[in-house]
């Protein structure tokens, strides 16, 4: 076995560990990742030698390539990840559960000699601005390049990182974070090793997939995918389920939520988070654009983020948030310059895109880019494709990955160490019914149930799911690294440790007239609502009390310049229907009767409270 940059590090556990992975998965050669502009040419070629990568044309799209991946690896598989807890009640209903001690001896096996033929690649990285006090350093093995340039984007990576770990490590400079472990173990592997002379496939994969998290030793073991979050392990692995058992540990919160500023003509500022289930906006929502009446007016957006928050109580009363990721890593199809001008500036130079369909030009598509579909395509899968041909060019969940610094309202304070203050909690699902635009929840405990009990409509065809609501709560179902019900908990104690605390909110763009048709028009003019919520949390707008919260006013919603919305639109997608409320009470009982022995009881008194008011 040959060894790159020899000296590793002098961080002796660490390189003890990355040597004994080593010894474990008996690859051809280590190389220790330093984060360069060399290193990324030098990998994203090699990727395009061996079949990985397709450069784009670098007048179209400079420094950008295109990936395909085996039809068997082309999604996150909550069924095969897996919460490893010494009780199955500490992961919950709600996670699929291993024993931490089999888990390990399994895994073991499956790593034995799983990167025989392969490069090892060691990335130190960061989630975090490297300062805050909420920062967290990995320090990944993987087999995978595509893994190691994905990472460059997604995560501070590289050289840095190593030397401010040694640094903490030998006390030269003071270690602010919290958790026991000084680095989070992630090993990764393909599970495809190669036999001498054995030629390699474009995209190495196992059907065998594995995605563990043994939430007491902080590590995360994930075998035989390639694919997203199942191999760039700081994200959902470690940013949300690692993480929220630290968080839960240590008195802060990890979350599956976008961060938005909201600028006001008079120059003030507000920073909200939201939490959405799929396909409920949230891209759209972290990148909204003003419409032009707010625009010329001086109305203004930035994003923090568009997908994980990690919140803490803050010295200064407020619930702050920072974004642990650097890049964005996005639904392509549906993206277009219409529904998200933000989204594709950030894309337009030094992106990876996955599972897209290749123009004959050297350029990308999906469906929804374009109102015209080319003529000729390469599609997702490398064969030809025409209109009409029954095939879609692009892969429902392919995906964009691009560096945060490149969106145009990029937060100036993205990379602040402190975060931003949040004045607001939203959340929100996809509902035909009920569920009005916008309603604020009475206090912190009734957003607590609001994000409890919030879910989505299911559209897939499957008899009897068609109008069934979903249950995501806070968007975490498949993120929460421990019980549903003591996260709840968690959220609940929270506010002993705020002096100032963020208003709750849920809206829903998608309710519907009887004949199918969005009351609403949604997109930029969501900014109508926003502005609603700003002013709320600021003092500075009426609403009126209802049985589930407060809702504008007609006179205190701004309508101005909206064509074809009237006030008789306004009522009805605001409208209150108690008979459709009662529904609503029964279905959400449903999961809390699932999570009911570590329910909190301030949830039950919230649902008791809630019926009472329908009576």
């Amino acid at each position: 076995m040959n060894t790159q940059n020899t000296q590793g590090t002098s961080y002796q556990e660490l390189q003890t560990w990355v040597d004994q992975m080593a010894t474990l998965s008996t690859p051809k050669e280590v190389v220790w990742c330093d984060g360069s502009q060399d290193e990324w040419d030098r990998l994203t070629q090699q990727l395009c030698d061996q079949g990985t990568f397709t450069r784009l044309n670098p007048e179209k799209r400079p420094n950008s390539f295109l990936a395909r991946s085996e039809p068997s690896d082309v999604a996150r598989v909550e069924e095969r990840t897996f919460i490893c807890t010494k009780r199955p009640d500490e992961a919950g209903p709600t996670n699929k559960w291993a024993d931490p001690v089999e888990m390990r001896t399994l895994l073991t096996d499956k790593f034995t000699a799983s990167m025989a033929g392969r490069t090892m690649y060691v990335i130190p990285f960061c989630m975090g601005p490297i300062d805050s006090p909420l920062a967290k350093i990995g320090v990944q093995v993987t087999d995978s390049a595509y893994v190691v340039v994905n990472m460059r984007i997604m995560a501070h990576m590289g050289s840095h990182v190593l030397k401010r770990l040694e640094d903490e490590v030998s006390g030269s400079t003071p270690k602010k974070r919290d958790g026991h472990a000084q680095f989070i173990k992630c090993l990764h592997s393909v599970g495809a090793p190669l036999a001498e002379g054995q030629a390699d496939v474009p995209w190495p994969c196992n059907d065998d997939k594995y995605i563990s998290h043994f939430v007491d030793a902080r590590e995360i073991m994930s075998y035989g995918s390639g694919y997203g979050g199942n191999a760039l392990l700081g994200k959902k692995c470690l940013a949300l389920r690692i993480a929220s058992n630290i968080a839960r540990e240590h008195r802060w919160m990890a979350e599956h939520m976008l961060i938005l500023g909201l600028h006001a003509p008079d120059g003030s500022k507000t920073y909200v988070t939201a939490a959405f289930p799929s396909a409920c906006g949230k891209t759209n929502l972290a990148m909204l654009e003003p419409p032009k009446p707010y625009a010329d007016k001086g109305w203004k957006t930035s994003i923090v983020g568009d997908d994980i928050a990690w919140l803490w109580p803050h010295e200064d009363g407020k619930l702050h948030a920072i974004n642990p990721e650097t890049g964005f890593f996005g639904v392509a199809p549906g993206t277009n310059w219409e529904s998200n001008r933000i989204a594709m500036e950030s894309m337009t130079a030094n992106a990876i895109f996955t599972n897209v369909a290749l123009t004959d030009d050297g350029d990308v598509w999906w469906e929804g880019l374009s109102k015209e579909e080319p003529a000729h395509l390469i599609d997702w899968t490398g064969l030809d494709w025409t209109p009409g041909c029954g095939r879609t060019a692009a892969h429902a969940n392919s995906r964009f990955t691009a560096p945060a610094k490149q969106c145009p309202t990029i937060d100036p304070e993205w990379q602040n160490p402190d975060g931003v203050p949040i004045d607001g909690v939203i959340f929100g699902g996809r509902r035909a019914t009920t569920m009005p635009l916008v309603y604020q929840a009475f206090n912190w405990g009734h957003g607590v149930y609001v994000g409890a009990t919030m879910g989505s409509e299911m559209t897939a065809a499957a008899a009897g799911t068609i109008g069934k609501v979903r249950r995501d709560p806070m968007a975490m179902l498949p993120f929460c690294g421990y019980n549903m019900g003591a996260y709840f908990a968690h959220w609940l104690e929270m506010q002993r440790y705020l002096t100032h605390l963020p208003r709750f909110f849920h809206v829903n763009w998608f309710r519907k007239d009887e004949e199918g048709k969005f009351l609403w028009p949604g997109f930029s003019e969501n900014m109508r609502v926003l502005e609603w919520i700003m002013k709320r949390c600021n003092g500075a707008a009426a609403g009126h009390e209802t049985q589930i919260g407060w809702i504008p006013n007609y006179e205190n919603f701004n309508i101005e310049d909206l064509p074809d919305f009237s006030k008789e639109d306004f009522e009805k997608v605001m409208k209150f229907d108690r008979h459709e409320w009662r529904a609503e009470l029964i279905s959400q009982g449903e999961l809390f009767i699932d999570l009911y022995d570590h329910l909190p009881k301030e949830l039950i008194f919230q649902r008791e409270l809630l019926a009472a008011r329908l009576v």
